[in-house]
C-alpha cells in the first residue's frame, strides 16, 4: 500500500526495565470502574442524549453497579449543566455513588464546573490539559514548562474553589494524549500537580493516564503505566486510572495489561461507544474477568435488557459479533461446533459440580440472560446433525436415533441451502412433524388386533392403501414385526425393519410416547418415520406407517 513512508512512531518507551507486569498471567481483582458513557460516550453520538434519556441511562448504570459515573462537562453546554444539577437537586445520586465532571484548566470553566456540582455529596472534579509532543508543537505552540504551568494553574484553582463550594469533592488529573507524551514529562507534570494537591490517605488523587489516541502495541502502554506507578511522588495516596481508546483495536488489551502493570481504576463505556473507534468496552473487560473466575463487581445478568436500553437512548446498534453482548456471539452454525456444544451441554448435566468448560462457549450464556435455544444453536446450510438434533431434543423433547438425526440433518440443510436463509427452531419442528410424524399420505393402519402365540404374535390388520381397505393376517416375532409383515403383503414392497426406539415425550402417567422406526428398502436406502400416541404400541405402528409412506412417496 502506497504512502506508508509518511508515518512513524509517535510513542515513547520509558528507559529502564519496566516489564514486571509480564510476569503476571491474570487479573486478580476488579478495578474501580468509572463509566464515561454520559460524557465521552454522549459527545460521540450523532444525536446527543436528551435530559430524560441521560437520566434513564444514569439509572441503568447505577443498577449495573457503577460507583463512579462521569456525568458530563458542565461548562460545555446548558444541557450538560442542567443534567448535573438535576441529579443533585432531585437527590438521584445514591450515597455510595460518586459523580464525576470534566473541566479544562481555565478559570471560567472551573468556576462553572464547581457551580454545577455545588451541594453534591460525592463528586470527582476531573482536570485535564494536553501534554503530547504533537499537541505542544502544533496546537498550543508552548514549551514543556508552559504546559506544566497550565496544569498547575488549574490545580490551584480547583483547590481554591473546593474550599468555598458546599459538597465533598475529590480530584482527578489527566495528562491528555498521555500515550504521545514522553514518559519523563508525563511524570514531571503529574508530580507538579501533586505538589499542589498534596495527596493524602484521606484525600487520594486520581491520575488518569489515557490512551487518547492509540499509537502503540499494548505492551508498550503497559510499560508506560508501570513506569508511572513506580516513579510518581505520593504513590501510596494516588489511584492510577486508565482511559483507553480503540484506534488500533487494542483498547481491551491495553487495559488488561495496564491493570497488570499497576493501574487500579478504569474509565470506559458500555459496548465501547466513544469518539472515533470508541472507548474501551467495560462489558468485555468485566466479563473477561468473570470468565476467569474473578468477580467483576458489576452485574450483567440481564445483558439483553441492558442492550435494549442502550440502543434506545443512544440510537446506536450493538454489533452482532460484539464480545458477549452481540446477538450472534454464542451462535454456532458450524456442524462440528454444534455437535461439540451439544455433547458438552449433556456432559455438564452429568457433572454440574465441575467448572464451566463447554466447548466453544467461554462463558455460560444463561449467566448473561441469554437462552441456549435461541442464542447458541442456530441452523443454516452449514449446520450439522448434532445441532439440529439438539434443537429437537431441548426444545421439543424428540430424541432421534443417530442415523435418523443424520438423515434429518441433511434434509434441513438442503432446505436452508435452497432458500438461502437461517431456519428457526419452530420451522425445523414443523418440517419434522410434516415429513416424519404420524404420516399417512398413501397408506394407513387404522386398526390392528393381536393374538399371542407360543413363538410370536399373530396380527389381524386393517390396511388402507390408495383408498382401498384390506384386512390381512400376518405372523411376526412381535406386534410391530407382525404388522410390518401384514403391510408388506398389501403394498407389495420389500423392506427390512432395521431400527426401533421409543421414549416418553413428557412426564406423567398420561404422557405421550414417541416411537422411531427405520426401514431399509431393497436398494439399501433407509426411510424413517415417527409415531406419537399415548399408547406405546399405537405409537410404534404409527412410526412404521410413517416410514413406509416415505418409502412409497419416493417410489
Amino acid at each position: 500500500m502506497k504512502g506508508f513512508e509518511k508515518y512513524t512512531r509517535q510513542y515513547f518507551i520509558p528507559e529502564g526495565d519496566y516489564t514486571g507486569w509480564m510476569k503476571k498471567d491474570h487479573i486478580e481483582k476488579a478495578p474501580t470502574w468509572c463509566s464515561v458513557d454520559l460524557r465521552d460516550g454522549n459527545q460521540s453520538l450523532i444525536i446527543p442524549m436528551s435530559l430524560e434519556e441521560k437520566l434513564e441511562f444514569f439509572d441503568l448504570l447505577v443498577k449495573i453497579g457503577f460507583k463512579e459515573i462521569e456525568v458530563g462537562f458542565p461548562a460545555a453546554s446548558e444541557t450538560e449543566y442542567e443534567f448535573c444539577r438535576t441529579l443533585i437537586e432531585r437527590d438521584l445520586i445514591p450515597d455510595d455513588v460518586t459523580i464525576q465532571v470534566l473541566t479544562q484548566s481555565r478559570e471560567h470553566i472551573i468556576k462553572k464546573t464547581f457551580e454545577a456540582v455545588s451541594g453534591c455529596k460525592n463528586a470527582i472534579v476531573h482536570l485535564y490539559n494536553s501534554t503530547s509532543v504533537a499537541q505542544r508543537r502544533q496546537v498550543f505552540k508552548k514549551s514543556k514548562q508552559e504546559i506544566i504551568d497550565i496544569a498547575v494553574f488549574g490545580a490551584k484553582l480547583c483547590k481554591e474553589y473546593r474550599e468555598k463550594t458546599p459538597g465533598h469533592f475529590r480530584f482527578e488529573y489527566s495528562p491528555e494524549s498521555f500515550t504521545g507524551t514522553e514518559p519523563e514529562f508525563a511524570l514531571e507534570i503529574c508530580n507538579a500537580v501533586s505538589d499542589v494537591w498534596r495527596p493524602s490517605e484521606d484525600d487520594k488523587v486520581i491520575y488518569n493516564l489515557p490512551v487518547t489516541v492509540s499509537h502503540s502495541m499494548p505492551h508498550v502502554y503497559a510499560s508506560q503505566i508501570e513506569y508511572m506507578c513506580k516513579n510518581l511522588k505520593y504513590r501510596d495516596n494516588i489511584i492510577i486510572s486508565l482511559h483507553p481508546h480503540n484506534d488500533r483495536g487494542c483498547a481491551v488489551a491495553d487495559t488488561e495489561m495496564g491493570i497488570l502493570a499497576g493501574a487500579q481504576r478504569v474509565e470506559g463505556t458500555l459496548f465501547g461507544n466513544g469518539e472515533r473507534t470508541g472507548n474501551v468496552d467495560i462489558i468485555t473487560l468485566a466479563l473477561n474477568m468473570y470468565s476467569q473466575g474473578v468477580d467483576p463487581e458489576l452485574d450483567f445478568h440481564d445483558l439483553p435488557s441492558i442492550t435494549r436500553t442502550y440502543e434506545k437512548v443512544t440510537r446506536m446498534h450493538v454489533y452482532e459479533r460484539q464480545p458477549y453482548s452481540g446477538a450472534l456471539v454464542f451462535a454456532a452454525f458450524s456442524g462440528s461446533h454444534q455437535d461439540a456444544i451439544a455433547k458438552g451441554m449433556h456432559w455438564r448435566e452429568d457433572h454440574p459440580e465441575e467448572p464451566w468448560t463447554v466447548p466453544y462457549l467461554p462463558i455460560d450464556p444463561t449467566d448473561l440472560g441469554r437462552v441456549y435455544e435461541a442464542d447458541v444453536i442456530r441452523i443454516n446450510s452449514q449446520s450439522g446433525k448434532g445441532g439440529i438434533g439438539y434443537i429437537l431434543e431441548t426444545q421439543f423433547n424428540y430424541i432421534l436415533p443417530p442415523k435418523m438425526r443424520e438423515a434429518f440433518g441433511y434434509h434441513i440443510k438442503g432446505i436452508s441451502d435452497r432458500e438461502h436463509r437461517e431456519l428457526l427452531p419452530q420451522e425445523i419442528f414443523n418440517i419434522f412433524t410434516d415429513n416424519y410424524v404420524n404420516v399417512k399420505s398413501v397408506m394407513n393402519v387404522p386398526e390392528a388386533h393381536y393374538v399371542q402365540e407360543p413363538d410370536g404374535i399373530t396380527a389381524a390388520v386393517t390396511v388402507l392403501y390408495k383408498g382401498v381397505k384390506q384386512k390381512v393376517t400376518a405372523f411376526g416375532n412381535g406386534r410391530l414385526d407382525a404388522v410390518s409383515n401384514a403391510v408388506k403383503m398389501v403394498i407389495d414392497q420389500s423392506y427390512t425393519l432395521e431400527v426401533y426406539t421409543q421414549h416418553a415425550l413428557d412426564e406423567g402417567s398420561t404422557s405421550k410416547a414417541a416411537s422411531y422406526v427405520g426401514i431399509k428398502a431393497a436398494n439399501g436406502e433407509m426411510f424413517w418415520g415417527v409415531g406419537v400416541s399415548r399408547d406405546i404400541i399405537v405409537s410404534s405402528i404409527k412410526a412404521l406407517v410413517s416410514a413406509v409412506n416415505r418409502l412409497l412417496e419416493k417410489k
